[in-house]
């Protein structure tokens, strides 16, 4: 994979991307960021990602996935995403910091916009106001949340408590302090302490996270 950028975001992928097992090529035109990423990913490179003829010696056109992580300079951004698009790469990611940012960013070629900060701060703004230990939302209005069992179902059974009737969400999974995580089942009994993987709307998940 290419990654493209080396700022916070564009870095943290490639540090992650490479934890995880995958091959990745890095560039960035800042000499400083090159040199301190070097000693920590397979390949970094520094080079001009706007010029196509640039990316196209550097063998970019091979790779079947881009992330661009090039966030202050727009030009520079949007400069990027086209050259990966005449190159034909096939899946595009882009950082955007605005919303007329994305729309350009798309139009120019992206496949995939992503607003990082954005996310975040709604993220954050979800575990400050709550019980819920971490949260994820999805385009359709659906979520998925971790947060500590309400006292209403403490040593009664799935089934007993009937949070899913009562409260329009799914228990999908139960993690008990020292013990390994366990796929929910209707016998499945929650005691005091445990962590609940819940499922369902965003607003009946947002409620139920609520409760004491």
């Amino acid at each position: 994979m290419v990654v493209i950028g080396l700022g916070r975001f564009g870095g943290a992928v490639a540090d992650s991307l490479v934890r995880l097992g995958h091959e990745v090529l890095a560039i960035d035109e800042d000499g400083a960021l090159v040199q301190s990423w070097s000693d920590r990913l397979t390949h970094v490179v520094q080079a001009d990602t706007t010029n196509v003829e640039t990316l196209r010696k550097l063998g970019v056109g091979e790779f079947e996935r881009a992330v661009v992580g090039i966030g202050t300079d727009i030009e520079a951004s949007l400069m990027t995403v086209l050259a990966l698009s005449e190159l034909e790469v096939p899946d595009i990611w882009a950082k955007a910091v605005t919303p007329k940012h994305g729309r350009l960013l798309e139009r120019t070629g992206a496949h995939h916009v992503v607003y990082p900060e954005a996310a975040m701060g709604e993220r954050v703004a979800h575990l400050a106001t709550g019980k819920m230990i971490d949260f994820i939302e999805f385009d359709d209005g659906f979520a998925i949340v971790k947060t500590r069992a309400p006292r209403e179902s403490h040593d009664r059974s799935l089934a007993e408590s009937a949070l899913r009737s009562r409260h329009g969400v799914t228990v999908v999974g139960v993690k008990r302090p020292n013990a390994d995580f366990d796929y929910a089942r209707p016998e499945t009994v929650i005691r005091p302490g445990d962590l609940l993987i819940v499922s369902g709307p965003t607003e009946a998940v947002e409620r139920f996270a609520a409760i004491d």
